[in-house]
């Protein structure tokens, strides 16, 4: 593979990542009620706001989840897997369609649990740290975070007034990305083959 390759590689990564993230946070902002007013939110609502307008009204809503940002995310990462496989080499034809839609799935699942896993640890470091801070990320992990680890919060104890519900979250999180992503990326690239 030559440099060129590589630096398209990257490229594609950190864009269609940033993209992906996006879509992602607005859906989960959206999903956890997180305060409209927060600069955070409306950076997410401007930034995807013209993407997403046209959409919902083909894309219904399920309870509090709104499906059209989903469904960007999980587009954008078709496409990204798409340009990765052909830069690669890989010239899938029609037989390959399961298998980058099971890419783009694995993908959008990797990411998501990635993204929790980074924010419950920043959210366990500012709370062991004690951050009281007035800016803005600081109630928005927290609403983010809140509905993963409160169910862990209710089970576990808190010896010493510790918290692990954290660090069973994060150990959950690579289970998960091992025993469940991890065969899907596995699968999906034999089948693109």
């Amino acid at each position: 593979m030559g440099y060129f390759t590589n630096a398209s590689q990257i490229l594609i990564v950190f864009v269609f990542g940033a993209g992906i993230g996006l879509f992602i946070l607005r859906l989960l902002a959206e999903a956890a009620r997180v305060d409209f007013y927060n600069p955070i939110c409306q950076f997410l609502y401007r930034t995807t706001h013209p993407l997403l307008a046209p959409l919902r009204r083909f894309v219904p809503s399920v309870r509090r989840i709104n499906l059209a940002p989903l469904l960007l995310a999980y587009l954008i990462a078709l496409l990204k897997w798409a340009l990765l496989l052909g830069l690669g080499g890989v010239r899938p034809g029609l037989h390959g369609v399961p298998a980058l839609l099971l890419l783009g799935l694995a993908e959008l699942t990797d990411y998501v649990l990635m993204l929790y896993m980074a924010m419950i640890f920043a959210w366990s470091l500012m709370s062991f740290l004690a951050v009281d801070s007035p800016h803005p990320l600081v109630p928005f992990m927290g609403k983010l975070v809140g509905p993963v680890l409160r169910p862990l919060q209710r089970v576990l104890p808190t010896p010493g007034g510790i918290d692990f519900s954290p660090a069973l979250a994060i150990l959950l999180i690579l289970l998960a990305r091992a025993l469940v992503v991890q065969p899907l990326f596995d699968f999906g690239a034999t089948l693109a083959r």
